[in-house]
């Protein structure tokens, strides 16, 4: 499960690994839940021309998924969707079977590491340094004041993975969000559902690096108020 990544500060970075024109406002660098950032998702303004490539857009979006029929835009507990259940859970079902899909650019990520007893923040990134591309679940919640886009992303089991099974408490289902491969953005924002479980795979472990946190610090799980 992750609850705090870095989002891409950097536009040009955004436009060249996203193939996107970013807004003026990228949101929050470092992001919680609750907090508004950055997700990518198809454009219905696209051409339909014949060969004409789909468009993506950049949005703003809170982080924690709020389903169209929530009745007070609360997000609850919906940072992550376990990618087993996310097509009939209540809170993901309807944004996995519209293929509401996204893409959350990301620095890094976080995990806590518990081997040395106490939880220690640990920064999770690409070994190319180049953005983390995750799949996510988007929707969008009508209120009186007007429309509210949220997102979430997908997790998989990593019991099993080389380097994120040392995350996490001991003794619980080790998990880590679901990294597209660069070359599968488009078909990942294009493919049916049928087709999206497909990408519920685990990324390489030997393209990922952690970023080791200074041994004299303890890192905090939250953020400070």
């Amino acid at each position: 499960m992750c609850t705090h990544y870095l989002s891409v500060p950097s536009p040009e970075r955004l436009r060249e690994s996203f193939n996107i024109v970013p807004p003026s406002e990228l949101g929050r660098h470092d992001m919680w839940p609750g907090y508004f950032g950055l997700f990518i998702r198809r454009s219905d303004d696209g051409d339909e021309c014949a060969g004409a490539q789909p468009q993506r857009e950049a949005v703003m979006g809170r982080w924690g998924l709020v389903p169209h029929w929530s009745k007070d835009g609360k997000e609850r507990n919906t940072v992550n969707a376990r990618s087993e259940t996310a097509a009939i859970k209540p809170s993901f079902r309807d944004a996995w079977r519209r293929s509401q899909r996204c893409i959350i650019p990301a620095q890094a990520v976080f995990e806590p590491d518990w081997r040395s007893g106490k939880a220690v923040a640990t920064q999770i990134v690409r070994a190319d340094g180049q953005p983390l591309g995750i799949a996510g679940l988007w929707s969008a919640w009508k209120s009186a004041a007007g429309w509210l886009e949220s997102y979430t992303m997908l997790t998989i089991n990593a019991d099993e993975h080389e380097l994120m099974r040392n995350f996490h408490r001991p003794n619980e289902e080790k998990r880590m969000v679901v990294i597209l491969p660069d070359d599968g953005y488009e078909e990942w924002l294009q493919a049916s559902p049928e087709r999206a479980t497909g990408f519920m795979r685990s990324y390489r472990a030997e393209l990922l690096r952690v970023i080791e946190p200074p041994a004299r610090n303890e890192l905090e799980l939250v953020p400070r108020q």
